[in-house]
């Protein structure tokens, strides 16, 4: 039981079970969910992963260069990944804000640039650390060389090659007190973090032996920054020489965009091959219930039209990166038309082409066949998703797909025409069963 429980609950004597985490949608709140439990033990971890290399196995058996979804809240505790989230959030703030105080403000996230030594008086006046302190510490990571700093240097001062446990404080913006930005971290969360990160090497050195590509489901919004952020870890280590491991981008996020664009030039420093399922997002919901109750700015696009937008930008900037950078791969997860037409349009303009298997497209099972046939008959990889278990468990889950997309009931009737169409068609022409 200890393990579900973080140490400042402890602290605080909450109660030690194993509970929905608040906001998740099993709170009583309405909101249709998948569950997310906070685990009670390590074994239960232990016992997704071994269902995950089973879903490899399967997924390598039935078809080549075939896909394993997983989500990371099975393979280690879902308050663990709250809080890593938060400390992540935290310090890409702290990041803009320094940035605003430099003058930077409107720029996009990737075209900041810190001015190294004022950055540093800023720190000494903040109270954080002194100048001969913050330019041993930059010093330390070999940063800074050329006299500015931007947001990738920024994030490896807290890569997982340092403690996450050690003291930083950042600035509160809101009561203007310094705060430790790992107030709540203990060495057994530190150990935590090394668990999730081992279960998940061992399913992504089981999906290279078996040619499975490992896609890392995106989550909430309140989970989503630890989740990349361990998705790319294992993005470092095992797309070196080709795609293995892709992340997940929810493009109903404001800040979509400037996610995908970090962690692309991330990808072209280090050498890597950047691998991308794009959709457009499944908790909208949730994420609005728990931003208005809990008192937060709400992350959500303000209108399906922006989201749309957001998930074209982010489209069209993976598509010209992989005109350039044949390293760079990415699924169209998505059941919108217009969005396959504008794949397909983009793809002709800049000269990609189907065989060369840098672009996939993937729907789910049972759904929108008009658009996943004929792409598969002329030539594109494209693939079906396959959710699978108990009904009460399954049902949820493919009921949420329906809520939060609006075109759905629209596309089935469609879908239902076409398919009477061609009932009569081979009626007509005596191939009924042919």
């Amino acid at each position: 039981l200890s393990s579900c429980t973080s140490a400042a609950e402890k602290m605080g004597g909450a109660e030690q079970r194993e509970k929905p985490h608040q906001g998740s949608g099993d709170s009583g709140s309405g909101v249709i969910s998948t569950r997310t439990y906070f685990y009670t033990d390590e074994a239960k971890c232990d016992q997704h992963m071994e269902t995950f290399l089973g879903c490899i196995d399967a997924s390598s058996g039935s078809s080549e260069d075939g896909f394993s979804a997983i989500k990371l809240t099975a393979l280690g505790r879902p308050q663990f990944l709250v809080q890593f989230s938060e400390v992540l959030v935290k310090w890409r703030r702290f990041f803009h804000q320094m940035a605003v105080e430099q003058g930077q403000a409107g720029r996009e996230v990737v075209e900041m640039k810190l001015d190294v030594e004022k950055l540093q008086d800023s720190l000494a006046n903040l109270g954080i650390m002194n100048k001969t302190e913050s330019q041993h510490w930059f010093t330390g990571e070999n940063l800074a060389m050329s006299g500015t700093m931007d947001l990738l240097d920024w994030n490896s001062l807290i890569d997982r090659r340092s403690k996450i446990s050690k003291l930083l404080l950042v600035p509160n913006m809101q009561t203007g007190q310094l705060e430790p930005l790992f107030s709540c971290f203990t060495e057994e969360e530190d150990l935590q973090m090394e668990r999730v990160l081992q279960r998940m090497d061992i399913l992504a050195k089981r999906a290279t032996e078996k040619g499975v590509r490992l896609m890392v489901d995106a989550e909430q919004s309140y989970f989503q920054p630890a989740i990349s952020r361990l998705t790319l870890e294992m993005q470092r280590r095992f797309n070196r020489d080709q795609a293995i491991i892709f992340n997940t981008y929810q493009c109903y996020l404001k800040e979509a965009y400037n996610n995908v664009t970090v962690d692309v030039e991330l990808s072209r420093r280090e050498g890597w091959h950047f691998s991308t399922k794009l959709v457009r997002g499944a908790y909208m919901e949730q994420e609005r219930e728990r931003a208005a109750q809990i008192g937060y700015e709400d992350p959500i696009n303000p209108t399906y039209e922006k989201t749309n937008e957001m998930y074209h930008r982010c489209l069209d900037y993976i598509l010209e990166d992989i005109k350039h950078n044949r390293n760079t791969n990415v699924m169209v997860a998505s059941h919108n038309e217009d969005t396959v037409k504008f794949t397909l349009d983009r793809m002709i303009d800049l000269g990609i082409h189907p065989s060369e298997k840098k672009v996939y497209f993937g729907q789910l099972l049972g759904m929108c066949d008009q658009i996943t046939f004929p792409l598969g008959q002329a030539g594109f990889p494209v693939y079906k998703y396959v959710p699978y278990g108990p009904v009460n468990e399954v049902l949820p889950y493919l009921s949420r797909r329906a809520q939060e997309n609006r075109g759905f009931m629209k596309r089935a009737n469609r879908e239902r025409d076409l398919l009477w169409r061609e009932v009569k068609r081979r009626l007509r022409t005596g191939s009924l069963f042919s």
